[in-house]
């Protein structure tokens, strides 16, 4: 489709972790009109932290980027093929669909969030930061990644059998502006003060390309130089109460067949488009499946060191007390999720009002005392993005501008896009329109003539 699309591109197939990081902080990408991952989210991750780690990283993050979906979660590919107008879909008709908006060509502005970690490190998401049942999910169905998305399916199942609750504080700056509905009436609280989005980049002019390569070996790469619209969601948004000091669903929602969760954690503790020419990267050897136990992550496997990137206006330092207009909730969670765009999955719209550029990050947390079966229900219904319509009293939401979790528990998972990192205290803020991403145009191209 591609090639018949008059796309001359670059095929590189990565060879180790962290391999794409190291080509794009090379790459002269005045040659290149975008860069294409052919894998999960975690490729794009590496893609998108290296161009930030460049000295020249305010040009450099503004390279459109895009992805066609070959991974076990597909997150990303999820919300580009609702954005394109295509019914939800999994597999290679996600690849195709995916592949046919990425040859029409188009972009939007991509939100990326700034996390910084309990060690100072910081790192740039385009996903999520999630803590709790999903990260735990994420991580201990690492051994099961041969079975491709039925992965989560069978982690789910065992995390619902050993479902922990874990003591924490979330704290956020409200949004000041309501993210986009389709009906208006259902819309989140304002905060006491309004805050200004940054403008979203403008798109890099046409430039002149290099011949096409087809490895590693033949790329011209210089030497590394020193550290130098989206389709309405479809179920309304969630109506909001306050209630114990956080915004909480309001409704009776309980469920039945088994006793409320108490914290027992038993985790162990972690020490514009292109017109031309496409650079796609894809995974080369499958990722090894976690070993039983959680080893600790290190941030020369994570790449979780960021050394550019725009400052955290919004953050005190990570040990200070929040300035006034945060929201504090302390309390039992089984799941805290920050998610970006709407998807969590190819098949889980966990925000489905969120766009790629809405300026926000989407806070959804489950506080403990929900059933398993209640919360087999959530999910469920996260599949059509109706979790927020059945009234569960444990589900809670939030759109905010920027957060900070502090786990009170000892032991638990933290991850970062899907990729783990270390345990502790972690804040985050949004950096609107900061990348660009392929998406292809809006709507619904299978009814256009």
């Amino acid at each position: 489709m591609i090639s018949e699309a008059g796309l001359s591109f670059n095929l590189i197939q990565t060879e180790r972790q962290n391999h794409a990081r190291e080509l794009v902080q090379g790459l002269s990408l005045s040659e290149w009109d975008g860069i294409v991952t052919v894998s999960g989210d975690g490729l794009l991750f590496e893609v998108l932290n290296g161009l930030l780690d460049r000295p020249d990283w305010e040009e450099a993050v503004k390279t459109p980027v895009g992805i066609l979906p070959c991974g076990s979660g597909n997150a990303l590919a999820g919300a580009v093929n609702q954005h394109g107008g295509f019914e939800p879909a999994l597999g290679v008709d996600l690849l195709l669909n995916c592949s046919l908006l990425l040859c029409r060509g188009g972009s939007r502005p991509l939100d990326l969030l700034s996390v910084t970690l309990a060690s100072g490190s910081r790192c740039f998401s385009f996903l999520s930061v999630a803590w709790g049942f999903v990260s735990d999910v994420d991580i201990q169905s690492e051994r099961f990644r041969a079975l491709g998305s039925a992965r989560f399916t069978l982690g789910t199942v065992l995390g619902l059998a050993t479902l922990h609750t874990y003591r924490g504080r979330l704290s956020y700056l409200p949004a000041a502006v309501e993210p986009a509905s389709p009906t208006p009436a259902h819309g989140l609280p304002r905060a006491k003060s309004e805050l200004t989005l940054v403008p979203a980049p403008a798109p890099a002019p046409p430039v002149t390309h290099s011949p096409l390569h087809r490895s590693v070996s033949d790329l011209p790469l210089p030497l590394p130089q020193p550290a130098l619209t989206s389709p309405g969601s479809p179920e309304p948004l969630p109506i909001l109460s306050l209630n114990g000091g956080g915004p909480e669903l309001v409704g009776d929602w309980g469920g039945a067949g088994d006793a409320p969760l108490s914290p027992d954690p038993l985790l162990p503790s972690p020490p514009s488009s292109p017109k031309a020419l496409l650079s796609p990267i894809t995974e080369g050897v499958p990722e090894m499946p976690a070993s039983s136990g959680l080893p600790p992550p290190t941030p020369d496997a994570l790449g979780d060191i960021a050394t550019g990137g725009p400052p955290d206006h919004l953050l005190p330092p990570l040990g200070a007390p929040l300035p006034p207009g945060w929201v504090t909730l302390e309390g039992d969670f089984v799941l805290m999720l920050a998610i970006s765009p709407s998807h969590l999955g190819a098949d889980l719209v966990a925000a489905p009002h969120a766009r790629f550029d809405d300026g926000l990050v989407h806070l959804c947390w489950v506080r403990g005392g929900i059933s398993r079966a209640a919360l087999l229900r959530l999910f469920l219904a996260m599949e059509r993005g109706s979790h927020f319509s059945l009234g569960c009293p444990q589900l809670g939401y939030a759109a905010a501008r920027a957060f900070r979790l502090e786990p009170l528990t000892p032991r638990g998972v933290l991850t970062v896009d899907g990729e783990q990192v270390e345990y502790g205290p972690l804040q985050a803020q949004v950096h609107p329109g900061l990348g660009t991403l392929l998406t292809g145009p809006p709507g619904r191209p299978g009814l256009e003539p």
